[in-house]
C-alpha cells in the first residue's frame, strides 16, 4: 500500500467521506501548494492536544469553559440537553434559544453498550441539583434512542422542581404530506397546535 493508498484510506473512513470523497481530496493535497498540506497536517495534529470538554456542558472548548458557558447575557434558567456538540450550532443559527446547552455525547443505547456511565450525564444532574435551572429543553434527535434518551432524563428529573420540555416534532417546513414517513406523520398530529 503507497502513502497515496493510505490517505484516501484514512480520509474515507470519515464521516460523510466515501472513497470517491476521499480520493478527490487526496489528488486536490497533491495538486495544490504544499502549504495547505502542512497547514491542515498541523491543525489535525493539534485538534487531540488543545480541544478538551468544557467543564461545565460538555462542549468542546480550548479552554476551561466554552464560549457560550462564559456568556453573560444567556438566560441561567433554561438548560438545552444536546446529544453531540455539533447541535449546538445548529440551534445557535436558529437564533430562538437564549439559554445554555448540556453535551451528552451521545444517547442511550444497550444494544451497543451504551448507558447512562458513558454519557456526560453526571454532570448534568450536579447542574440541575444545584439549583438555578427551571426548564430543560431536551434536543435529542428523534430517533428511537433519542426518545429512549429523553424518557430515561425525563424520569431521572421527575423529582426535582424543574419543568422538562422537548423539541417539537413533526413536518418540516415547505414539506409535502405525501412525502412524510409515517413516524413523522403521527407525531405531527399528537403536537398539533391551536391556530
Amino acid at each position: 500500500m503507497t502513502i497515496l493508498d493510505d490517505l484516501i484510506q484514512q480520509l474515507s473512513r470519515l464521516p460523510g467521506l466515501g472513497k470517491k470523497s476521499a480520493r478527490r481530496i487526496a489528488y486536490h493535497l497533491l495538486s495544490t501548494d504544499k502549504s495547505l498540506a502542512k497547514q491542515l497536517g498541523t491543525a489535525i495534529s493539534e485538534l487531540q492536544e488543545r480541544i478538551h470538554r468544557c467543564e461545565d456542558c460538555g462542549n468542546f472548548t480550548e479552554h476551561k469553559k466554552c464560549h457560550i458557558c462564559i456568556e453573560q447575557g444567556r438566560d441561567r434558567n433554561i438548560l438545552c440537553v444536546v446529544e453531540q456538540p455539533q447541535d449546538i450550532g445548529v440551534i445557535e443559527t436558529s437564533h430562538e434559544y437564549g439559554g445554555y446547552y448540556h453535551v451528552l455525547h451521545g444517547v442511550l443505547s444497550p444494544l451497543d453498550g451504551i448507558g447512562p456511565e458513558q454519557l456526560n450525564i453526571n454532570q448534568l444532574v450536579y447542574r440541575i441539583r444545584q439549583g438555578g435551572v427551571k426548564e430543560i429543553i431536551i434536543a435529542t434527535n428523534p430517533t428511537l434512542e433519542g426518545d429512549t434518551t429523553a424518557l430515561y432524563l425525563k424520569q431521572l428529573f421527575a423529582t426535582d422542581n424543574v419543568y422538562i420540555s422537548r423539541l417539537a416534532l413533526g413536518l418540516p417546513v415547505g414539506g409535502d404530506l405525501e412525502y412524510a414517513d409515517r413516524l413523522t406523520l403521527a407525531r405531527s398530529f399528537r403536537a398539533r397546535t391551536a391556530l
